[in-house]
């Protein structure tokens, strides 16, 4: 039976489980179609964290002299690219997922939070690939994981998913309504980007700004991956509580927003 939502506060999870061979689908036909007839094919996976990091070498390493927390310029940066080369790739994504797939939504009903779940998850392979690379990088300089800090990858992995699921499902929502989004997603994500201690260490804050810093979920998740894999620093403890915190409350935000929003995706898109 389909029926009515019951508003904005109710969240479709039942939904979205018994239509996750949808979810599955969909994620299956982004990761082809994101590829598909391509000279590179995954290599641009790699090939767009390398060439940044280069780029940031020269400029912020180099030139500039930026602090690295004592680790390798190359490798401090490459570590922070990954998860944030996941977040912007997913942002971008998810953001146009609806838009994308105009003829589905107003043809054939489903929680049309498949749209942006799926297009995120269609991310996470790009996360895996680059972070297979990450990790030969990290053998190269001679830097070795350890084990007990290892074994939090995932986590910080999680809290950049939760992330950009939650600011990709507000913008996903706006930008079916105004088309300015698409616009203007590239200005916010580059913005975000400098926000974010991807070229510079956060280290060079003092508390309390380093934690009102790490009200930026993103700067959480880079500082954790750094600490994880490269020992800079004590565990980003405080960092890490609000880091988490703040990306909880945007995609709870975030998915209550979509969920007003929907009815009237098939009307407007």
């Amino acid at each position: 039976m389909i029926g009515p939502s019951k508003g904005g506060l109710s969240l479709p999870l039942r939904d979205l489980w018994d239509y996750r061979e949808l979810v599955y689908f969909l994620t299956w036909r982004d990761i082809k179609v994101r590829y598909k007839q391509t000279a590179m094919g995954v290599a641009w996976a790699f090939l767009q964290p390398f060439a940044t990091m280069l780029i940031f070498s020269v400029f912020f390493g180099r030139l500039a002299k930026v602090p690295s927390d004592g680790i390798p310029y190359a490798l401090f940066c490459y570590t922070a690219l990954v998860p944030w080369m996941f977040f912007a790739n997913s942002l971008t994504q998810a953001s146009n997922s609806l838009l994308g797939n105009t003829r589905l939504i107003t043809k054939v009903f489903f929680p049309r939070l498949a749209i942006p779940v799926s297009a995120v998850f269609a991310a996470v392979v790009d996360l895996m690939l680059t972070f297979v690379s990450l990790i030969g990088l990290a053998l190269y300089y001679r830097v070795t994981p350890r084990v007990e800090t290892f074994v939090f990858v995932p986590l910080f992995a999680a809290i950049a998913i939760v992330t950009a699921l939650g600011v990709g499902l507000w913008f996903s929502a706006l930008n079916v309504r105004y088309r300015d989004v698409q616009y203007a997603l590239p200005f916010v994500t580059q913005c975000w980007m400098f926000a974010t201690p991807i070229a510079y260490p956060s280290s060079l804050l003092s508390e309390p700004w380093r934690t009102v810093y790490s009200l930026n979920p993103m700067a959480g998740v880079v500082e954790g991956f750094r600490w994880a894999l490269l020992h800079t620093g004590p565990a980003p403890g405080a960092m890490l509580a609000v880091s988490t915190t703040t990306a909880i409350v945007v995609l709870i935000g975030g998915a209550r927003y979509f969920r007003k929003m929907e009815k009237t995706f098939a009307d407007v898109i």
